[in-house]
């Protein structure tokens, strides 16, 4: 009785945990997971990676900024550029004025001044800045001054306006940078140099003498790669190959720390970024508003820092192990082109070029443009998307680029209302033109990128690669051993001991035999030579796969009647080739001669 007692009793109370076990195991969907989560967590099985899924958040809203069409009219939009020019060597800066003038260095000291109109850019002037290479060119803010420093130990100061070379200042020593460092007001134009080997800042009069106002020894320990003026906040950014990046100020400030930033001390910040990348900054340039930095590192990255407190805003990957990924992801290019520019990116880095490239904003500060293995990059900064790429198809490799935004203004009446409210065709024509100018690796050309494509140009029949400059020693030898006889002709006269025979050539059956028999001819390589053998069936209507006898059949009969050897062949009289003579093949000479053929039958047929 007590074993069934017993029995019952279990049964009783399994029956009423069976019923209340509903009841218990209404958890939460959170607390099933935690527990699902530490059960697997004891029998080592797998976990589950990411959120979990009552934690996962909404997918934020897609960043779009307002009037992005309307900022993306004013920017060039061609794939391929519409016009460049020449300097004598390879050029390696380019600058543009808020003046609308375009300033062009080459390698060989030379500085071109060139005016924006409106559609397209004139010649202004030349000048021989420097006898050895040009290190670095800078504009002031307002446009109206430019410097160039070289390494004949020199800095040039120009007016930009007047086109005019106003200063020159002996340094003494090798120049690295430079960078006009005043704002429009200032009672000094000062401008900063630095030396190459080292990190020493000297601080000039451009319109004084060669004496330094002020030296900065101990700023920076490294060589410096940029100096750049935010003329908003009128502070100086400056750079060097250690990654270290430094604040400072001009003579109306004594040279000191701004006051005006939102940091005391650089920890502060991201400024340190370069040094713990183990990188350095190739190019510095400040947003219009003044309150964005971007910068291009010799890691091929390109960093956006807020200018006031130093933070990092955007990081582009723009190094060559992310360009093989995409290509891998999906084409970009052809795969022969690709393998052409990356050999071209890895020269790039062999000769240090990649300090040459640059990066600007545009006018709105919200895209910056830059030149990379695709072409120009335009990215939109504030949603983080590659908006438009230039040159894609070109086959040049941009380095240094100005942008040009707005109309060219001349010397004219102002816009009034009632001008902008009336149809006048001429006043509708005057619209903005904006150009990227962009220099090239290894090439002696600038490029213009505007909104029209090549073939939108006013003369349909001009090339867009002008010639503006005379030809090197090296071209004119190419051009005129180009412009010497052809390789190929359509007639030749064999002159024999026994006398001319005169051939018809085929060089459109046999393009390849017909010019191995002229090159050969022309150098003289059959003359003296013998008929070692005559064999009398041969000759006639035979052998005639590049060539066919027109005249001096009778020589030929004559060679072959020649009494020879019954068992090698051989004449017993040697006949011999004196030389062949080529005959100079006059282009469409043949087609002329099949036009007076047909015109004449025609006239026949009309009879």
């Amino acid at each position: 009785m007590a074993a069934e007692g017993g029995s019952d009793s279990q049964l009783k109370r399994r029956r009423r945990r069976d019923h209340e076990k509903p009841e218990n195991t209404e958890l939460s969907g959170r607390e099933l997971t935690v527990v699902v989560a530490q059960e697997n967590d004891e029998d080592n099985e797998e976990r589950w990676v990411g959120p979990l899924p009552v934690e996962a958040t909404l997918a934020k809203k897609r960043k779009v900024l307002e009037f992005e069409r309307v900022y993306l009219d004013n920017l060039p939009s061609a794939s391929m550029y519409e016009r460049s020019y020449m300097h004598r060597d390879v050029i390696t800066h380019v600058v543009c004025t808020k003046t609308d003038f375009i300033i062009t260095a080459s390698h060989d000291g030379h500085v071109k001044f060139w005016k924006k109109i409106e559609e397209g850019i004139e010649f202004v002037k030349h000048f021989r800045s420097h006898l050895g290479v040009i290190e670095s060119i800078a504009v002031s803010s307002e446009g109206a001054l430019l410097c160039s420093v070289g390494d004949d130990k020199a800095m040039k100061v120009f007016d930009v306006v007047n086109f005019d070379m106003i200063n020159m200042l002996k340094l003494g020593y090798f120049p690295g940078q430079c960078e006009w460092i005043y704002c429009p007001g200032d009672a000094i134009s000062s401008v900063a140099a630095s030396e190459k080997s080292t990190g020493k800042i000297f601080i000039y009069d451009g319109r004084g003498d060669n004496q330094p106002l002020h030296v900065f020894d101990k700023l920076h320990t490294s060589p410096l790669t940029q100096i750049r003026l935010n003329a908003v906040y009128k502070a100086v950014v400056s750079s060097d190959k250690s990654g270290m990046i430094e604040y400072w100020t001009g003579p109306p400030h004594e040279y000191k720390f701004p006051k005006n930033v939102n940091w005391e001390y650089k920890t502060d910040t991201d400024l340190y970024e370069f040094a713990k990348c183990k990188a350095y900054p190739t190019s510095i340039c400040f947003s219009p508003d003044g309150k964005k930095i971007a910068t291009i590192g010799s890691d091929r990255k390109v960093r956006i820092f807020r200018f006031l407190t130093g933070k990092l805003m955007r990081v582009f990957d723009e190094s060559l192990s992310m360009f093989t990924e995409l290509q891998q992801m999906r084409q970009q290019l052809p795969d022969m082109e690709f393998g052409r520019r990356m050999a071209v990116e890895r020269e790039l880095e062999k000769v240090d070029a990649v300090r040459l490239i640059n990066i600007v904003f545009d006018e709105t500060g919200h895209f910056v443009l830059y030149g990379t293995m695709l072409g120009i990059k335009v990215i939109n900064v504030e949603t983080n998307r590659c908006v438009r790429i230039l040159g894609k198809q070109e086959n040049i490799r941009v380095m240094q680029l100005a942008l040009f935004q707005g109309i060219a203004k001349k010397h004219r009446a102002a816009t009034t209302i009632e001008m902008k409210a009336s149809e006048n065709p001429v006043l509708q024509n005057i619209q903005a033109d904006p150009t990227v100018v962009c220099t090239s690796f290894k090439k002696n050309r600038f490029y213009m990128f505007t909104k029209r494509e090549p073939e939108d140009t006013k003369s349909a029949d001009s090339d867009r690669d002008v010639f503006n400059e005379k030809p090197s020693k090296e071209e004119v030898m190419a051009a005129t051993q180009a412009e010497g006889p052809k390789r190929v002709s359509d007639s030749a006269i064999i002159h024999t001991s026994m006398g001319d025979i005169h051939i018809k050539l085929f060089p459109v059956e046999c393009p390849k035999t017909v010019e191995n028999f002229c090159v050969h001819s022309r150098n003289g390589y059959y003359n003296g030579h013998t008929f070692h053998r005559i064999i009398k069936p041969w000759l006639d209507n035979k052998h005639t796969v590049f060539g066919r006898v027109t005249k001096g059949m009778e020589v030929v009969q004559r060679i072959s009647n020649v009494k020879v050897n019954p068992k090698t062949d051989k004449p017993y009289e040697d006949v011999s080739i004196i030389n062949i003579t080529i005959n100079i093949s006059h282009p469409g000479g043949d087609k002329l001669k099949w036009t007076k053929r047909r015109q004449k039958a025609l006239l026949i047929d009309n009879f």
